[in-house]
């Protein structure tokens, strides 16, 4: 009788049907919560990343429209970089502006002016800045060359360059120590075939 009664609980038990939703749920949620925030660190990545671009280009489009820069004008230009960044955090942006002479004999490209923090941050664990006569890579689809090859004489580049330290964050797509996210653009005077920073922009 015992036995009979025990059989009966146990398909009773089998076809009991409550708490399922509960356990669902408990299974469910943790997945639900990484994908939405796994989606929130990504879409502010890009998010950020796309500003960064908007932002380099944006102070190189500036500057390149004077024919002489004071330091107020790039002040403002940093400014406007921070406020571009709206709503996320402006103290992880660094920015800097410099001109580039690229020299026809050397074909070397070097840094004529700059001000700003070098966007890459830190080279050894040291922060450092971009500085006159520091050699820039320029793409050589902006370098030109007459009909032999030779690089043409008096060609300058104005180059705004920002970086960003991404700190997602939850962390559980974008790592959590964070991403550094680097942008560049490079513009032609538009005014003179050089913009003067202070007194000159001889190399």
């Amino acid at each position: 009788m015992a036995a009979l009664a025990a059989g009966r609980r146990a398909l009773l038990l089998r076809d009991d049907t409550r708490g399922v939703s509960a356990v669902e749920f408990a299974l469910i949620v943790p997945l639900m919560f990484l994908m939405f925030f796994g989606m929130l660190d990504v879409t502010n990545y890009f998010a950020i990343d796309r500003k960064l671009s908007q932002i380099s280009q944006g102070m190189a489009d500036l500057a390149s429209r004077y024919t002489t820069l004071a330091e107020t004008d790039v002040s403002n230009f940093f400014i406007i970089a921070g406020a571009m960044l709206t709503p996320y955090d402006k103290t992880q942006l660094k920015a800097s502006i410099s001109q580039v002479y690229i020299d026809p004999s050397t074909k070397i490209a070097k840094v004529v002016w700059a001000r700003g923090d070098f966007p890459t941050g830190k080279v050894n664990g040291t922060v450092v800045v971009r500085k006159v006569n520091d050699i820039v890579s320029v793409p050589t689809n902006l370098i030109v060359k007459d009909a032999n090859g030779n690089y043409l004489a008096n060609q300058y580049l104005i180059l705004g360059e920002v970086n960003y330290n991404y700190v997602p964050t939850i962390g559980w797509v974008v790592p959590k120590g964070g991403l550094t996210l680097p942008a560049a653009m490079f513009m032609r005077p538009r005014q003179t075939s050089c913009v003067v920073m202070v007194t000159s922009c001889t190399p």
